[in-house]
C-alpha cells in the first residue's frame, strides 16, 4: 500500500496481537455466567417496557422534559494563539420554539477578565476549558428550570462531570431541581467506568478484568431493554449524590448509562422508561430528544469560520488564529 511503511504495518499486527491477549479470557467467557454474576454482584438486572400514550401525555401535562447539551469548537494552532468557543443548549419539548442558548469563549491570548476564575483554577488550563463548557451547560439547564418549569431535565453525559467541573453552578441547578420538584438525569452514551472488572478482579473471577472497562464486558451481554440497577456499595458515584444503572436501550449491543440524584432514587425506573421509549429501536442507543438538541446545538466549522471573519478583524484573526495548515483552506 502506498505511503504505509513496514515499520507502521508491523507496530499494528503488535498492537492487535496485543489486544487478543489482553481480551482472550474475557472472550472465552460463558456469557450466561457473566450475566449471571452481573445481576448477583453489581445490581439486580431489569426488563422495562416503553411507555403508552397515557404515561407520556403525563409529561405533557406537567411541564414536558427540557434536553441539555453543549458543544465547543476550536480554530488556531499551539498555545496561546488559539481560539475555542463553546455553546450551551436547553430546548423544551413543549416549548421547542424558544430553545435558551448560551455562548463562552477561551484564549490564552485574553485573560483580563478571568482573572479571579484562573487563580479559583489554580491557573490550570484544562480545567478552565471544562469549567467554561460544563458552566454554560449548567447555565441553560438553569434558566430552563425557571422559564419552562419541566417535569424533567435530561443532560446529556453523567452528572458527575458538573460535579466535578463547575462544583457552585452545579449545587445551585441540584437545589432547584430538589425544591421545585424537577427530576434531573444524566444520560451517558459513552460509558468509561470500570465497576464489573474491578468486581470481577477483586472476586477472582478474572484476574486480567480490573484493566476491563463497563462499555467491553456489557457489550451484548443485555436483552433490548434491560436494564442494571447498580448497587451503592459498588458504584463509585454515591458519595457524590448519584445513583446509577447501565441499560441496553436499543438493538445495538452496546448500553449507556443513567444518573439521577440520590434525592430521586426513587424515580429511577421512570426515568430509564423514558430514556427508553424515547430511544428509537434501530439507533445507537440515544434518546431522540437528545440528539436533536445535539444537532442543534453543535458549532459546525463552517459556522465558526462565519462568526469569527464577520466580527474580528481580518489583521487579527489572520495574526493569531489562523495557523499555517488552515490558511491552506481559506
Amino acid at each position: 500500500m502506498y505511503g504505509l511503511s513496514d515499520e507502521l504495518k508491523e507496530k499494528v499486527i503488535r498492537l492487535n496481537s496485543n489486544l487478543c491477549n489482553k481480551y482472550n479470557k474475557l472472550l472465552k467467557m460463558d456469557s450466561g455466567e457473566l450475566k449471571n454474576y452481573v445481576d448477583e454482584n453489581i445490581g439486580e438486572i431489569v426488563q422495562i417496557e416503553k411507555m403508552d400514550k397515557s404515561e407520556i401525555e403525563k409529561y405533557l401535562k406537567n411541564g414536558g422534559i427540557i434536553g441539555v447539551d453543549g458543544s465547543k469548537n476550536r480554530i488556531g494552532g499551539a498555545y496561546p494563539h488559539y481560539l475555542e468557543i463553546y455553546q450551551g443548549l436547553a430546548k423544551s419539548s413543549i416549548y421547542d420554539d424558544t430553545p435558551i442558548y448560551k455562548a463562552d469563549f477561551y484564549t490564552p491570548l485574553y485573560t483580563e477578565e478571568e482573572s479571579e476564575l484562573i487563580e479559583r483554577l489554580y491557573g490550570n488550563e484544562e480545567a478552565i476549558k471544562n469549567y467554561k463548557l460544563s458552566g454554560i451547560e449548567v447555565d441553560v439547564a438553569l434558566e430552563g428550570v425557571k422559564k419552562y418549569k419541566p417535569y424533567a431535565i435530561m443532560m446529556d453525559g453523567s452528572l458527575i462531570r458538573y460535579d466535578i467541573e463547575c462544583f457552585e453552578k452545579w449545587i445551585e441547578l441540584r437545589r432547584e431541581c430538589e425544591n421545585r420538584g424537577i427530576i434531573l438525569i444524566g444520560v451517558i452514551k459513552d460509558i468509561k467506568t470500570s465497576i464489573v472488572g474491578e468486581k470481577l478482579a477483586k472476586d477472582k473471577i478474572l484476574d486480567t478484568a480490573e484493566n476491563l472497562y463497563d462499555r467491553e464486558l456489557l457489550y451484548g451481554l443485555l436483552k433490548y431493554g434491560e436494564m442494571v440497577k447498580i448497587k451503592d456499595e459498588v458504584a463509585k458515584k454515591p458519595k457524590e449524590g448519584f445513583t446509577s444503572i447501565f441499560m441496553r436501550s436499543s438493538n445495538a449491543p452496546s448500553v449507556i448509562g443513567m444518573d439521577i440524584l440520590d434525592t430521586q432514587r426513587e424515580y429511577i425506573e421512570e426515568m430509564a422508561k423514558l430514556v427508553f421509549t424515547l430511544t428509537p429501536k434501530n439507533s445507537r442507543g440515544v434518546p431522540l430528544w437528545l440528539d436533536i438538541v445535539d444537532s442543534e446545538v453543535k458549532i459546525s466549522d463552517k459556522m465558526m469560520h462565519s462568526i469569527l471573519e464577520t466580527y474580528l478583524d481580518r489583521e487579527i484573526l489572520e495574526k493569531l488564529f489562523i495557523s499555517e495548515r488552515d490558511k491552506r483552506t481559506l
